[in-house]
Parts: C-alpha cells; sequence; structure tokens
C-alpha cells in the first residue's frame, strides 16, 4: 500500500503534509513548522488548554461540526479530511476581530494572555452552537465548555461574562471560516478508502469500515490501536516511547455509531466519549454528574468510551457504572465478533481477555428497565471537582422488591489494581432488607473487598472510609423506610441554584 499525503484545511485553504513523522503532534506542527504560534504549549498532557484548538468533521447531514480539543496530544495525521481551525483563523477578513475576541477584551477577560488563545479557542466552538443575537448560553454551559482550560492567573467570571457577551455582539460580516465553504471542502477530501500515511519505515492506517480495520489488526496483531490518543499521545510527549505502526479508529464509519436495539444502547469503539455519555445519560439520567466530571470537554471530544474500556486503567471513571449497569462488550478479531460481561474483560493491571489480534468494537448497556437495577447511582471523589482523576470512583446498582434486596452490583475503580465488583459486599446485601443495618454490613465487608494502596492522589485509609461512606451515602438517597435523602446536585453547589435533583 502506497503511502498518502495528509490533507486537511487550515487557514483558508487545503494543506498538504508528506514528510512528518506519524506521531509529530498538531501543536508541534502549528508551532514549528508553520509558525502558528498563537496556540501554546503548557503541559504537554491535554490539562491546562493552552494548545487548545477546534476541528472540523464533516457529518451525515453534509454539516461541519465543530469540537474544542487539545493540539498536544492530538497526532498530525489523524487530521486527515478534517479541518483545523486555530486562533489566527479568526480576525476577520476586514482586519476585525471576531465576537469572541472582542468580548474578551470588552469583559477584560485575560492577564498575563498565554492560556486567553486557548480559552478563545474553546469559546469559540461554543459559538458555533448558538445563534448570534439570540439567548447567550448559560452560565454553567459555558463553565462546561471551559472545564479543559486550567488557567487561574485571571479569574473565570470576566471570562465568562465574554462567553455571555460574545453573543450579543455583531455577527462576522465577512468572515474566513464559512461553515458552507468548510463543508465543501471536507466533503472533496473525504476518502472512500483506508488512509495510509508512512514516514521513515512507521506506518499510520486509517480504514474506513470494522472488516478493514479487522483484517489490518489481525494481519499485525501487535499494531498500536490508536483513538482518541488521550492516554497514547502522553506516552509519546511524556515518556518518549516509539510506539511502531498505528491503527486508527477514528474513520472507521461502522464503529462510530449508537443505535438502541433489543433493550441495549449499543456504542461503537470509535464513538467519541462526549457522544457517548449524552446517549447514556439520556437512558440513565444518574450519569448526568459523571459524564461533566469526566476528565474536560476537549478530552471527552477526543477519546472514545471504547478506548477507555479497552486501556482498562484502575482509576478509569466509566467502568464502574457500566458494570454496575450489566454492560457487555464487544470483541472483534478479523470479521468474528463475542460478546462478554464488562466486568470479566479485566484479568490484572493493564491486562484483558482480550486474544491476540482481537480488539473493542463496542459496548452493550442495558437500558432503564431492561436487565438493569431499579435504583443506580454513581459517585466519584476527586480533588478538584472538574478535569481530575478519581482517588475513588463507586457505581451501585440494586434492585428491591418487597423491602428486599433481589439482586446487587457494587463497583468500584481506584481501590484495586482493575475495576473491580465487591463480591462481599454484594453478597452482604442480597436477601436483606434494605434497611441501614444492611447498608452498614456492606460498609463491613467492603473493607474485605478491597485494600486499595496509598499514593499521591489519596491514603488507602482515606479511599476505604471514602468508600464505606458513599455506600451509606446510596442507601439515604434509596431508602425506603423514611424520607430518601435528596439526591444532591454537586455542580450546583455554589452556582446559587437549587442543590437537590
Amino acid at each position: 500500500m502506497e503511502t498518502q499525503t495528509i490533507r486537511f484545511f487550515h487557514r483558508g485553504q487545503v494543506q498538504e503534509v508528506s514528510d512528518a513523522p506519524v506521531t509529530r503532534t498538531v501543536l508541534q506542527y502549528l508551532r514549528e513548522d508553520v509558525r502558528c504560534t498563537g496556540t501554546k504549549e503548557g503541559c504537554a498532557e491535554g490539562d491546562c488548554g493552552a494548545c487548545t484548538v477546534v476541528i472540523g468533521e464533516l457529518q451525515d447531514g453534509g454539516d461541519v461540526a465543530f469540537k474544542a480539543v487539545n493540539a498536544c496530544i492530538q497526532f498530525l495525521p489523524t487530521l486527515d479530511g478534517k479541518a483545523l481551525i486555530t486562533v489566527e483563523d479568526l480576525r476577520q477578513a476586514d482586519g476585525t476581530l471576531h465576537p469572541v475576541q472582542e468580548a474578551m477584551v470588552e469583559c477584560h477577560g485575560s492577564q498575563c494572555g498565554f492560556c486567553t488563545p486557548g480559552f478563545v479557542m474553546s469559546l469559540w466552538a461554543l459559538y458555533q452552537q448558538h445563534t448570534p443575537g439570540g439567548e447567550p448560553p448559560a452560565r454553567q454551559e459555558i463553565c462546561d465548555a471551559l472545564t479543559g482550560n486550567l488557567c487561574r492567573c485571571t479569574g473565570y467570571r470576566p471570562i465568562i461574562d465574554a462567553g455571555q457577551r460574545m453573543m450579543a455582539l455583531p455577527a462576522p460580516a465577512a468572515s474566513k471560516l464559512d461553515p458552507k465553504q468548510i463543508a465543501d471542502t471536507l466533503r472533496n477530501l473525504k476518502r472512500g478508502e483506508t488512509f495510509h500515511y508512512s514516514v521513515r519505515g512507521q506506518h499510520f492506517y486509517a480504514p474506513r469500515t470494522a472488516a478493514e480495520f479487522g483484517a489490518i489488526k489481525a494481519a499485525e496483531p501487535g499494531i498500536r490501536i490508536l483513538a482518541g490518543s488521550t492516554d497514547v499521545g502522553l506516552w509519546v510527549t511524556k515518556q518518549f516511547r516509539e510506539l511502531g505502526n498505528l491503527l486508527y479508529v477514528g474513520q472507521v464509519e461502522d464503529l462510530n455509531t449508537v443505535a438502541e436495539r433489543d433493550g441495549f444502547i449499543e456504542i461503537g469503539a470509535a464513538v467519541t466519549l462526549e457522544r457517548a455519555y449524552a446517549a447514556l445519560t439520556a437512558a440513565h439520567p444518574e450519569l448526568d454528574e459523571m459524564w461533566k466530571r469526566f476528565a474536560s470537554l476537549p478530552i471527552r471530544n477526543a477519546g472514545t468510551l471504547g478506548g477507555n474500556i479497552a486501556n482498562g486503567s484502575p482509576i478509569g471513571d466509566s467502568m464502574p457504572a457500566l458494570i454496575a449497569l450489566g454492560t457487555e462488550v464487544v470483541l472483534q478479531r478479523g470479521e468474528t465478533r463475542r460478546t462478554m460481561p464488562l466486568e470479566d474483560l479485566y484479568l490484572a493491571y493493564q491486562k484483558t481477555a482480550m486474544g491476540e489480534g482481537e480488539f473493542v468494537a463496542g459496548l452493550r448497556v442495558p437500558v432503564k428497565g431492561f436487565r438493569g437495577p431499579q435504583y443506580f447511582r454513581t459517585y466519584k471523589l476527586s480533588k478538584r471537582f472538574d478535569e481530575d482523576i478519581s482517588a475513588v470512583c463507586a457505581a451501585f446498582g440494586i434492585t428491591v422488591e418487597a423491602g428486599i434486596v433481589t439482586a446487587a452490583c457494587v463497583a468500584f475503580g481506584g481501590m484495586a489494581a482493575t475495576p473491580k465488583r465487591a463480591a462481599l459486599t454484594e453478597a452482604a446485601l442480597v436477601g436483606q432488607p434494605w434497611d441501614e443495618a444492611t447498608a452498614r454490613a456492606g460498609m463491613a465487608a467492603l473493607g474485605q473487598d478491597y485494600q486499595p494502596l496509598t499514593d499521591m492522589r489519596a491514603t488507602a485509609a482515606y479511599r476505604a472510609r471514602g468508600a464505606a461512606n458513599l455506600l451509606y451515602r446510596f442507601w439515604l438517597e434509596t431508602r425506603a423506610d423514611a424520607l430518601p435523602a435528596a439526591v444532591v446536585n454537586v455542580r450546583a453547589l455554589g452556582a446559587g441554584e437549587p442543590v437537590s435533583a
């Protein structure tokens, strides 16, 4: 298979790259190759937001969807067929500022200025979702859009003010970023076959179908699968690892679908975390807080739920909730597929039940009321509310009939080498009345199910106490022998909004 050039839309025209290393990041390309230095480098791991850019992708309906991502961990070949928008693109053809930039000036939304371009790009992506002159985005929506921008030198209030002010300013009269022009360009760039890019003996493959993807993986079982680069990207920027050949899931159309069939939500392995959580939360509203607290919006815009599952990190926030809901994982080798309970996928730290040449093709999550728990909650303990790694992530699902617990699933992240169910705790609950005595028996059993470690995020004692207290909170919120406690909307605390949901 001959190598092809990377083609994408940037600075008002199609750019072609043929000699960049496969793992060259978008940030390196911008700053070092084309001297677009408005995009800054801060952490080089997708946390600080200084490098935020916006990616435009052609949708099935023919429109372009714009989403903020971290340029520092995105590999350049993943841009093929997409549009790359940077802060340099926002200045209008007549030299005036974009309304997002003008609003930042008016509201004094910048101090040292280093991280300002990243804030501007996050707000520009939000701007595309609203009508100029129309209703401005709500304060919480602006805060959600800025979860990936962690600069603290300015304070967020004037930046949030700018996020509301930008919609009231006149729309751009002569924008260089006409969505119709971008859509037409991306249609012309769209490939119908596997994209293959190779430099200095390293290969990057971006198949269009699951069959092509499976064939490449079967022919080269050791090839590295790449999804959103939210973990693999750090292997390059922080650990300086050589990754070998890469197999990109992001362009596989039949793995980028969400559908509801036979009582399950079926989520393909290429579906982003943001899109996947939107579908899951529609069916299970209890996931709303976890959705917004999972990493940041730019990370959720790039990373995939399938990648999070395949990674198998013991602190991955998705797995406990999905296990508690009775999720099945779909594995594929070549064109052959098999399904297993998600909890059975993890054997040991960084070790899964996937065979040679096998990969995660998707997930099947029961919809509410179908093979799922009657009561379901998930909780996250971390030092920071937004964009932080969990010290403990808990998920509880139980079914109660005539006051007796007939089924229970308790799963934790951060408590063991893998996401793990609490078998002894579940045994202490099932067959017992759902009362305080049973809840406290379950709390005691947690100490036998888990022996957590002490690390920089939390001590073992804190994890053990926190896990037990979360089970007690779950009982308080679902008990029937007295008035259940209101579910606390943690996101509303301090925002002057009602805290009960």
